[in-house]
């Protein structure tokens, strides 16, 4: 009897650990079908499941220069006094970073206001033998214009078409005007152009600041700047240079900042006129006041006007002073426009 009890307690013993071990190993086999880096499936109560998971699924944050860079806190950890002033200081070395990269993105952003249209009248001597030399070393300058800029071309017509190849190849908008009519002096054929031009940009009411540019001039680039902020009429002084007689002399304003107060004159024994005649790429105007001069305080019916459009102009930047602003503004005294007149080339 003792044997037998004696067997029927190790049969147990043996069939409780076989269902310990059978428990174990199913449990270790489920085990490991669970995903590797999941939280514990018995999180403790210092933390939030849901923050865990939103943590874990949330986009991460996109880095923007024009920000004040985030506080960081970091709540498991115990940061020392000096420790955290470092980080205090470091978050604020960041910050200052960042406002000055905001500064340049804002020095450097391209301005959106459009610019005012300059318009470019170049009439062309018939006999000038340099012409075509001259009008290649102009649309050379004004290439380096920014836009938006028109150049209006006015001479005699020609059947060789080599001024309409030049002007395509230059990349600058422009205006090629011409005539039949012939001319025995120079200056009544120059006005001719001048008014054609003028009764053109009327008739199509370009709007814009006019400019007659003679082949001999030569500019600084920031004349176009100065030029684009008239508002009525501006003047400026300019250099004539002669070849021939090695010398310079300025016709112009003379000016305290950009009120004219009076004039450069060539001749100082003239008594007969008041003020000497303007040079004609010394000044230029609003292109409004050929098709609203009322709005500029001038009469609405001028007697010829309409065909000598170039003298009524002249006569209109002479007499209103108050609307003549000196260029530039902070030194009329400056020149930035230099005209050369050759031996062999008209005066214009």
């Amino acid at each position: 009897m003792g044997s037998v009890e004696r067997s029927k307690k190790k049969l147990q013993v043996w069939k409780k650990a076989v269902v310990h071990f059978s428990l174990c190993f199913i449990m270790g086999f489920f085990t490991g079908f669970a995903p590797a880096g999941k939280a514990s499936f018995f999180p403790s109560s210092n933390i939030d499941p849901t923050t865990t998971i939103k943590s874990q699924f949330s986009p991460q944050p996109i880095e923007n220069l024009h920000q004040t860079p985030p506080t960081l806190v970091n709540r498991t950890l115990v940061v020392s006094p000096d420790r955290a002033s470092a980080l205090a200081k470091s978050e604020e070395d960041i910050g200052v970073e960042t406002r000055k990269l905001s500064g340049t993105d804002d020095e450097n952003r391209v301005s959106l206001t459009p610019k005012g249209l300059i318009i470019i009248v170049t009439p062309v001597i018939t006999k000038d033998r340099y012409k075509d030399v001259l009008m290649r070393r102009m649309a050379d300058t004004l290439r380096l214009v920014a836009p938006p800029l028109l150049w209006i071309i006015i001479e005699k017509h020609s059947d060789s078409g080599e001024t309409s190849r030049m002007l395509r190849n230059t990349g600058i908008m422009y205006r090629r005007l011409v005539f039949k009519e012939n001319f025995t002096s120079i200056e009544a054929e120059l006005d001719h152009e001048r008014n054609i031009a003028l009764r053109h940009i009327e008739h199509h009411r370009l709007g814009g600041i006019v400019h007659f540019a003679g082949l001999n001039n030569i500019y600084d680039l920031d004349f176009f700047d100065e030029i684009r902020d008239i508002e009525v009429f501006g003047t400026w002084p300019i250099a004539l240079l002669s070849a021939n007689r090695k010398r310079v002399i300025i016709e112009g304003p003379v000016c305290e900042f950009s009120k004219v107060i009076g004039w450069h004159l060539r001749k100082l024994n003239n008594e007969t006129e008041p003020r000497p005649p303007i040079h004609i790429s010394s000044f230029a105007f609003n292109s409004s006041i050929l098709w609203d001069p009322e709005r500029w305080g001038r009469p609405s019916s001028v007697q010829g006007t309409k065909q000598d459009s170039i003298k009524y102009v002249k006569q209109v930047v002479m007499e209103d002073d108050p609307k003549l602003k000196g260029l530039p503004t902070q030194d009329c005294s400056k020149v930035m426009l230099w005209r050369l007149n050759f031996p062999t080339t008209a005066h214009i």
